[in-house]
Order: structure tokens, then sequence, then C-alpha cells
């Protein structure tokens, strides 16, 4: 077992499963503190690294496509403070961070994960029932109904319709987007027979609008909970229902497969393309050479 205890949060490896519990700190973000502990299964997982600084390193998970509904409704547009998958490492504990590193990377390696695009879920999302207010609006969701009520901040035209309520089994979308600049962000639902252009975010009925705020990155939690319970955009004939906004992009693999048969011959191409891969893995500094040769000697096992 590996473990890695800082103010910013605790990480272990039981070598199943990263587990991810935020600190107390009062620097943790909000949406780390409120989300809890996470338990990051190794399939789940794309690949980890260290980042020394003079200040402070960064331990970070770098999950599989598709495999965490608030990666997937998020974009990478998350603030890095409230990335739950980033460790601030102070210093002096740089040493336990790369050993923490080099044990999930060998894990990776020998249960062979595949780092590609997962084609479900892989973690649970965020705990229901959940309530957040924030913007003009909250948004309450308790694993099958989301309801909106709005505040003295909502435009009359929105407000006058009085609070909304639906089934997560009408959402045919929905998406989270953080303020940026002089641009509100929102929490947008789109329901089943409704127009595919809404309204602004501050007149349509079913968005509440976010406005830069504290609380406002906790919108991604709700967004989360509803995501992970509608058809994942990976499956088939999930169509309008898949959860929209930028992919996230998928993570570059800590460690490559090593088959223990030969491969057919029909499958020298994929084995080049490993190949190919793995050089760029190593160029990158994330397999060692001592890695790097181990891997691409397995594969060469296999023409």
């Amino acid at each position: 077992m590996a473990e890695i205890i800082q103010k910013d949060g605790t990480w272990t490896f039981d070598g199943d499963a990263v587990r991810i519990v935020p600190g107390r700190d009062k620097g943790v973000a909000l949406l780390r503190q409120t989300l809890g502990e996470v338990v990051v299964p190794l399939r789940a997982l794309a690949g980890i690294s260290y980042e020394p600084g003079r200040k402070a390193g960064r331990l970070r998970l770098r999950l599989r496509d598709g495999a965490d509904p608030l990666l997937q409704v998020t974009g990478g547009r998350l603030p890095e403070a409230s990335d739950p998958y980033r460790l601030t490492v102070e210093p002096d504990r740089g040493g336990v961070a790369e050993y923490f590193v080099d044990e999930v990377r060998n894990a990776l390696l020998l249960d062979q994960v595949d780092p590609g695009p997962a084609g479900s879920y892989l973690l649970p999302g965020p705990a229901v029932p959940i309530t957040v207010g924030a913007g003009d609006g909250t948004v309450a969701f308790d694993g099958d109904r989301v309801t909106l009520e709005w505040s003295w901040t909502t435009e009359e035209a929105k407000r006058s319709g009085g609070a909304r309520e639906f089934r997560v089994a009408d959402v045919r979308s929905v998406e989270w987007a953080p303020s940026r600049g002089l641009e509100n962000g929102w929490i947008r639902f789109s329901l089943a027979g409704t127009s595919a252009q809404p309204a602004a975010p501050k007149y349509d009925p079913h968005t509440v609008e976010l406005f830069g705020f504290k609380k406002d990155p906790l919108m991604a939690l709700v967004a989360a909970a509803v995501a992970v319970r509608m058809p994942h955009p990976a499956a088939p004939g999930a169509g309008a229902g898949a959860v929209p906004g930028p992919a996230v992009k998928p993570a570059l693999a800590s460690a490559p497969a090593a088959a223990p048969a030969p491969a057919p011959a029909e499958d020298h191409d994929a084995l080049l393309r490993r190949l190919r891969e793995l050089g760029e893995l190593h160029q990158a500094g994330i397999l060692t050479a001592e890695e790097f040769t181990t891997a691409k000697a397995a594969i060469l096992g296999r023409f």
C-alpha cells in the first residue's frame, strides 16, 4: 500500500483503487470539501504524474475519457483549485509522491489497464440528494427529480413562471459552464420536446445563471449527479441524451498493456501503433527507461 498525507488531502493506493480524502485546511476548495471522499478504481485511470515545484509540487491523476461524470460535464473547465484529482505536495514530501506514482504506474502496467475512452461511467458521481444555491437560483436533485427555484436576482420574465420541476428521464442534456471575464456561467437542463436553441441563461426557465461567486463550481456537482443517471455519451444510441460540452482530453497512459500470448497476424498494425505510443510516452518522460524497455520487449514478443 502507498499513502501520502498532506494538508491538502490524503491519497491512499491499495493496488485496486486510489482513495482520495480532501484536507480540512481552509485553503481546500469548496467543491472538493463538498464532494468528499472519492474512490477511483484502477481501471478508471489513464495515468498519474508528479510535478515538483520550488514552493510546492503537484500530484495529478489522469482519468480515462468518459470514466468520471464530473470531468465529463466540466470538460476541463474546472478551476485548478477545485480539481479533486490534484494534490498539493510539500517540497520535503516529493520522494513520497514519486514512490506513490511508481506504485500506481506499476499496477497499471501489471493489470494491463486500457487507457483509452471508457464506454460507461466508472465512478458513481456525487452523492444525492444534493442542493446548491448560486447565481439566480437553487437547484435540488434527489436522484430522480430536479427542482429549480429562483432568487430575488432572477429576471422577472423567468421568475414569473415559478419554480420548475422535472424528472431526470425527461432531461435530454445537462451542461455546466463557469463564468469567465464579463460572461456569466450557467447550469442548463435541456428537456425532451423543448427547443434545441434555448434562450439566454438569464431568461431560460431551465437554466440557472451563475455570476462568478464561490459556490458556482458546486453546480458542477449537481450536473454530474444528473449526468451519471443519463445514458453515457459513448453508449449506443445515446444521441441527444449525451452530455454536451468540450470532451475531456484523454490523458496519456502511464503504462502500456502487455499481453501474455502472441497476437494473430491481423493485429500487427495495432502492435505497431502501440510501439509508437510507447516511444511517445518514453520521450514525454511518463515511462522510465526500464519501463519502456520491459513494455517494448513484451510487445515485440507478440509478433
